[in-house]
């Protein structure tokens, strides 16, 4: 199963240009994914720089046949005629769908630092026989609480899905709604967690569970181990980080998935983002 991760920065390059033409077509030569996790994906905030036009997720779809393109708003807004103006994460996958869920990220005060609601996209998707959960977020770059926060919660939500797939359902004889949907250990989680590896928001997302929980490993370190992690941004956009290229966009697996692991790599080369694409290979 191949699946890439990518803050796409809204279809818009070093170069200033917002084109997510572009940004398929570098998603396509870097593989034949299976699921594409996207990040900074908007509808109706056509101000931005570059100018986005107004429905990136309807853009999406028409540049993705074959792919669900699913989309979860953390800004979730309208204008005054009632379209909307959102700003979140997208998962485009052409495997079968079982399952979505959408997360609105803890989003506790903090009134130095300018912030926005932030959303965690987990859905169960089926990877031949086995059914895999796969999470896309991006967590808060200005504040440091609440990037802890949310930290927090992606990790109490883990806890909580592997507890229903550790607990069989009752309700297996109750009608519609009620009919269980089985919840996989197994899962990716992955997006720009705006945190080094040295930031408490990291290191939290890898701290073992004390319950049966499985644990969160990150796939780069354990298809590199001990080698620095490469850089996921910086590498070309020096006006809005002039600082050395550093590792903030992860793809963590659970533990029980990490005899699956064939390849993680950072694509490097592209400038179609500030941010560089990580591209997850796992066995069926």
């Amino acid at each position: 199963m191949e699946l890439i991760s990518w803050n796409i920065q809204w279809g818009r390059g070093a170069d200033g240009r917002v084109d997510l033409a572009r940004t398929v077509r570098t998603l396509r030569e870097m593989a034949d994914a299976d699921v594409l996790c996207l990040q900074e994906v908007t509808r109706g905030f056509t101000e931005m720089p570059g100018q986005p036009q107004h429905d990136q997720v309807a853009e999406l779809t028409a540049l993705l046949p074959g792919y669900r393109v699913i989309f979860a708003p953390g800004v979730d807004r309208m204008h005054g005629d009632g379209t909307p103006r959102q700003f979140g994460n997208v998962i485009a996958t052409r495997l079968p769908v079982n399952q979505v869920f959408r997360y609105a990220l803890p989003w506790p005060v903090d009134p130095e630092v300018p912030s926005m609601p932030r959303v965690a996209l987990d859905i169960t998707v089926q990877a031949g026989a086995t059914p895999l959960r796969v999470i896309c977020t991006h967590l808060e770059y200005y504040s440091k609480i609440q990037r802890e926060s949310q930290a927090d919660a992606l990790r109490r939500w883990h806890a909580e899905a592997c507890s229903h797939a550790r607990t069989p359902s009752r309700s297996e004889k109750k009608f519609g709604p009620f009919t269980p949907e089985p919840r996989p250990t197994e899962a990716i989680l992955c997006g720009d967690f705006n945190a080094k590896p040295t930031d408490i928001a990291y290191q939290r997302m890898l701290e073992p569970y004390t319950d049966g929980t499985v644990t969160w490993k990150d796939a780069w370190c354990h298809a590199h181990p001990g080698q620095p992690h490469a850089p996921t941004c910086g590498l070309f956009d020096k006006e809005q980080w002039p600082e050395p290229p550093f590792a903030c966009d992860f793809i963590f697996v659970t533990e029980d998935l990490l005899p699956k692991l064939e390849r993680c790599e950072v694509n490097a080369t592209t400038d179609a983002s500030d941010h560089q694409p990580i591209h997850l290979s796992l066995q069926r």
